[in-house]
């Protein structure tokens, strides 16, 4: 374990968006005092507002997407339950599930240099997602078919805000696509070739920060 004296340099970030160089200048037993040195300016955090709504998938795979999704710059991570998501994994013990996420994203997130928590919802029914983002701009990925992202965003702005939708590894049914349809959301792909499902949320999400945020 690391140990701190005074006058050792550290950094540290709020949460929100802002971060300070700090020096050490007392260490007691449970306690660290710091003295704010100066606050560190620069845009580290994409522009993009991106939702990234993943249905629950087995073993580590959801672990390694709420990572590398931090690491992209999401700003929310909602696990979905689907029709053919891994039943078993929503049915855990929440306080685990969610102290288990939030403890990957925010050691992501201090990897990368990020200075805002990314969002982790509770894990939600597709149904009651759609109900509640219709009419935002929800991107749903399907191998079924739909438009290229490009072609997309040739189409739409989106104004700093996007919504984007994975399934699991049995995909959607077709009554989840039609609920989709029915809430406004737009169907896309990712090309002729059929990708995982966590290779699927990282290319598009990927793809949303090139199009719309600070990828470029």
């Amino acid at each position: 374990m690391l140990r701190l004296g005074e006058g050792a340099q550290v950094f540290v970030f709020d949460g929100e968006g802002d971060e300070y160089e700090c020096e050490v200048a007392r260490v007691a037993k449970h306690q660290v005092e710091l003295r704010i040195l100066r606050q560190l300016g620069g845009a580290v955090e994409s522009p993009l507002r991106l939702t990234l709504a993943q249905a629950l998938v087995k073993g580590d795979k959801f672990d390694w997407v709420v990572q590398k999704s931090t690491e992209l710059g999401v700003t929310r991570i909602v696990p979905l339950i689907t029709e053919y998501c891994d039943v078993r994994r929503a049915e855990e013990r929440a306080e685990q599930r969610m102290q288990r996420w939030r403890r990957i994203s925010l050691e992501a997130l201090k990897q990368c240099g990020r200075r805002k928590l990314v969002e982790i919802s509770e894990p939600a029914p597709f149904e009651d997602f759609c109900e509640s983002a219709a009419g935002s701009d929800c991107l749903i990925f399907s191998e079924r078919g739909g438009r290229t992202l490009r072609e997309v965003s040739a189409e739409a702005s989106y104004a700093g805000r996007i919504t984007l939708c994975v399934a699991s590894e049995g995909g959607w049914s077709e009554r989840e696509l039609q609920k989709a349809e029915a809430s406004g959301f737009i169907a896309v792909h990712l090309g002729s070739r059929i990708l995982r499902t966590e290779t699927a949320a990282i290319v598009a999400v990927t793809l949303a920060q090139h199009l719309f945020g600070d990828l470029r």
